[in-house]
Formats: structure tokens, C-alpha cells, sequence
């Protein structure tokens, strides 16, 4: 199989629902910009898969559609709050495969205001499993993804016997980074007072500054093989040297973390470590699912940043963010850069691809060589990605 680059990147500022320009808008001018930032012509992609979770069928062909009709096969890609990555993964297989050489992955949303729920409710929930697993533990009902990642943080405080304050810590964390991000959402700072003094959103615990926005936006990526690359002369290429994608397995349903994704998480970066052949201690940088700032915390765990139970002491030592161990988030993740899901694993892959090639500019981490990318969807998927300069 053929090694795989990202030849180009591109994302629009997400901003609120209400603000923002149609999908169909959005969507072609991240995908314009990516062209342009691989050098590469609309004529020249040979597939495209299209991610995006709230509209019809065919939304891909309609936001593809302006940039150019060239009669390619546009597949649509619907996997939850994964299906950024999952589009970025079929388009790395299409090319590893060498069937093609360059591909495109885009995704967008247009999301409403509030918590996120389900929209189908005339037929059977695919979270009814999820649901069954909180009620036997008697957590309160919600919707579906608060009441999934606020379970988990109850558990894992009682496991662990930590407080709230430690999730407070991580939104600070992530807030201060997305200052200097001018494609992040939110651009004013945070103290832990007023995180945990927020509005309580489920339970006495989870308040709302520790849970992602409604966002909308797009992201979009240039998938090529090395031959293409050089073909073209891109010298600023990113090479993918390990991705894989898990779902659910009946450890799922054994606790609040791993109904989560956390057991997901920890096989798709075992699988990751070993085809890359790249340690979690030698990864610079890290954008991973932070819907919430409970499940930061959790993935901490999961992508092996720490021993279980061992994240307050990363927190505290301050080995999420710059001058620690790890970067964590320099974008400000879900939690501040925003969540249009269906764009959140293109937006990523933009932030470390920008990070390897040093353009960051003030949130760059210095000398980083090695990016890491997690991308979570319940019900479930997770995919872990690992990037090198």
C-alpha cells in the first residue's frame, strides 16, 4: 500500500447557529481554499466524500457542486460526531489502495441551538442499548449525548475520587488556547470560578462552560499519494503514518467511560502506535473530541497520555498545554474552537497539519514533528490518526 499526504487544508471560522452562511457556502470555500493550498485543480480530484450529519441525502453533491461537476463519485458520509475523520479515513484508504491519487474529504453542518438529541423518534433509537446501560444505574434522563458523557463524569469523579474543579481546569485550559486562535469560536478567557459557577446542565456537577457549543462551519482536506505529491512539486505535504477506526464491543456496556468511547479509543490508538511504530511519548502535539470537558479528561486516558486515574496529575503539572509533556487542544477544541459535526474532524486535521508545517503562528507548538488527531461519534466510532512532519 502506497504511503498517504495531506497536500492541503482549509476551514472557515465556525461561528454560532443563526450566523453563519449556507452549508452549500461554506462547504465550497474550505474545499476552494484546500485546492489552493495543495496546488492542486478541482479537475484533478478523483473522488470526494462529503461529511455532514443533519440535512438530506445528497448534501455532499449539492456543496460540492459549485466548486465543479466533473462527474467523480461523491459519497456521503454520516457517522455521527466521527464522520469528519471517517470521511478523511475512506479517502486515505481510496488512495492507499492505489486505485486513485488524490482525493478530496470535506465536511459541514448547520446546526440549531441546544443540546443534541435525537430527531427520529416515529422508530427504534440505535442508542436504546446506550439508554438501558444508564437507566439500570438510575442516571437521570436528559439528552442523549449529555446524559451519556455526564454519566461518565459522575463515574469517573466516584472512581477516581476527584471534583468537579477538574474538568473546570481543562475548559480554562482549552479557552486560553483558542485566544489566539482566530478561526476559533470563542475569544474571551476563562477562570475556573466561572466555569463551575455556570448553569448546572445535568446533575449538580456539569455545568454549561464545561460543554461544547452548537457550531457551525466546514473543514476540508487534499488526500494524495506520495507519487502524486511529487508529480506536483508539493513540498508541504503531511504524511498520515497510522489511522485506524474501532466501534463498539461488548465492553462498551460495561460502565459510563466506555460507553463513551473510552475502550474504542484505546484500541484504535494501540492500533495506531503499532502501524506507525511511534510511541504516545513522542507525539508533540494532539487534537482530540473534547465535547465535552469530561470526556478531555477520558480520552487522556484512552490515547495513553497518562495511567487510568492518572489525569489530575497531568492537569496539575500542566501536561496538556504548552511546556508540558503534551499540547493538547492548541486550537481551542470542540469546547471553544466550536462542534459543526460533520466539519469537527476536518477542522483537526486542519490544526495539526498547520502545527506540523510551523504556520501556526502564536498557539504554534514549538518544534513539532509528530500530531496526533481523535475523533469520537456514540454509537459508536472512534478514529485516531497519527500525522508526521
Amino acid at each position: 500500500m502506497s504511503n498517504v499526504y495531506i497536500a492541503g487544508v482549509d476551514m472557515v471560522k465556525f461561528v454560532k447557529p443563526g450566523q453563519q452562511q449556507p452549508y452549500r457556502t461554506m462547504a465550497a470555500t474550505a474545499i476552494r481554499g484546500a485546492l489552493a493550498d495543495a496546488g492542486v485543480e478541482y479537475t484533478q480530484v478523483q473522488q470526494a466524500y462529503g461529511s455532514y450529519i443533519y440535512g438530506d441525502s445528497t448534501c455532499s453533491q449539492h456543496a460540492l457542486y459549485d466548486v465543479g461537476m466533473s462527474g467523480i463519485p461523491v459519497i456521503n458520509v454520516h457517522n455521527n460526531c466521527s464522520s469528519g475523520s471517517t470521511a478523511i479515513f475512506m479517502a486515505r484508504q481510496a488512495v492507499a489502495s492505489g486505485s486513485v491519487d488524490c482525493v478530496l474529504a470535506f465536511g459541514f453542518e448547520e446546526m440549531q441551538p441546544g443540546a443534541l438529541d435525537s430527531l427520529w423518534d416515529d422508530r427504534e433509537s440505535p442508542f436504546g442499548n446506550f439508554l438501558g446501560v444508564l437507566d439500570k444505574l438510575d442516571y437521570p434522563p436528559a439528552p442523549v449525548a449529555l446524559r451519556c458523557f455526564g454519566a461518565a463524569g459522575d463515574y469517573y469523579m466516584k472512581k477516581y475520587d476527584v471534583k468537579p474543579d477538574l474538568f473546570a481546569k481543562v475548559s480554562v485550559k482549552t479557552r486560553n488556547h483558542a485566544l489566539v486562535n482566530p478561526k476559533s469560536l470563542f475569544h474571551t478567557p476563562l477562570t475556573e470560578e466561572e466555569v463551575l459557577s455556570s448553569p448546572a446542565v445535568y446533575m449538580d456537577f456539569l455545568t454549561r462552560l464545561m460543554c461544547c457549543p452548537p457550531t457551525c462551519g466546514a473543514g476540508a482536506a487534499i488526500v494524495c499519494s506520495e507519487a502524486f505529491a511529487k508529480r506536483h512539486n508539493i513540498s508541504h505535504a503531511v504524511e498520515i503514518v497510522g489511522q485506524a477506526m474501532t466501534t463498539d464491543t461488548p465492553e462498551t456496556w460495561d460502565n459510563p467511560i466506555n460507553l463513551v468511547g473510552s475502550d474504542m479509543t484505546r484500541q484504535a490508538a494501540t492500533q495506531v502506535y503499532e502501524q506507525s511504530g511511534i510511541g504516545v511519548e513522542d507525539v508533540d502535539v494532539i487534537e482530540l473530541h473534547d465535547c465535552f470537558s469530561v470526556n478531555e479528561v477520558i480520552t487522556y486516558e484512552g490515547l495513553g497520555l497518562c495511567e487510568s486515574g492518572g489525569a489530575e496529575r497531568l492537569i496539575t503539572d500542566g501536561d496538556n498545554t504548552h511546556g508540558g509533556k503534551f499540547v493538547v487542544n492548541p486550537s481551542g477544541g470542540l469546547m471553544s474552537k466550536g462542534h459543526p459535526i460533520g466539519a469537527t474532524g476536518l477542522a483537526q486535521c486542519y490544526e495539526l497539519v498547520t502545527q506540523l508545517r510551523g504556520n501556526a503562528r502564536q498557539r504554534q507548538v514549538q518544534g513539532a514533528h509528530v500530531g496526533l488527531q481523535h475523533n469520537l461519534g456514540l454509537g459508536g466510532a472512534a478514529v485516531v490518526t497519527m500525522y508526521r512532519k
